[in-house]
């Protein structure tokens, strides 16, 4: 039977959110090409109709992990104005809510300590994810007046990784939950945002 290209493209959507659930659940190294054909309904046969080779899905699979990132932080900081957008995201990213969750949230955390050991179609996805991530962050710290926006944006985006690593990291419940507040706190003052909240 054959498709029209439509089709095609919404079946490799479909593929690319059960890659990106896998990585998250298990790491790029333990995807496997036939758990995520199966959980999308198709056979590992079809994988080919998409994908030349396992390399390539995780690399997409990072890419797709990075485009839901940016999608949630369009909506966090939606219709807000910047001050206030960039205290949002803060807070959203550095929430409990983030920090518990393992099926969706910021490739960074999951990906930062596999990406040298990555083949390099993914090492390049992962970093270009990293750049565009810094780059978002650049306009909004841009936007409220910042000197070095592109500085600015590096260090924001790796105390904020930083911090919901360790904190997920953390057993005890009250330091992880010390541990993100300290961070956001931090971050606000840093950035002149304490009001925007």
């Amino acid at each position: 039977m054959r498709y029209d290209a439509d089709h095609k493209d919404q079946t490799r959507k479909r593929v690319l959110k059960a890659a990106a659930r896998a990585i998250r659940a298990d790491g790029p190294f333990k995807v496997g090409v036939a758990q995520v054909m199966s959980e999308v309904g198709l056979t590992h046969g079809g994988f080919y109709a998409h994908f030349a080779s396992k390399d390539d899905l995780v690399a997409a699979g990072v890419d797709q992990m990075f485009e839901d990132g940016r999608r949630r932080l369009e909506r966090t900081s939606a219709d807000l104005p910047p001050k206030a957008g960039l205290a949002a995201y803060i807070d959203a990213y550095l929430s409990p809510l983030h920090r518990d969750s393992r099926s969706y949230g910021c490739p960074l955390p999951y990906l930062a300590a596999d990406a040298p050991r990555l083949p390099q179609a993914a090492r390049g996805s992962f970093a270009q994810g990293v750049a565009a991530m810094s780059a978002r962050l650049a306009e909004r710290l841009a936007a409220i007046g910042r000197v070095d926006p592109a500085t600015d944006a590096q260090s924001l985006l790796a105390e904020m990784v930083g911090a919901l690593a360790l904190a997920r990291a953390d057993p005890d419940p009250a330091r992880s939950d010390a541990i993100l507040a300290a961070s956001r706190a931090a971050l606000k003052a840093r950035f002149n945002l304490e009001t925007q909240s």
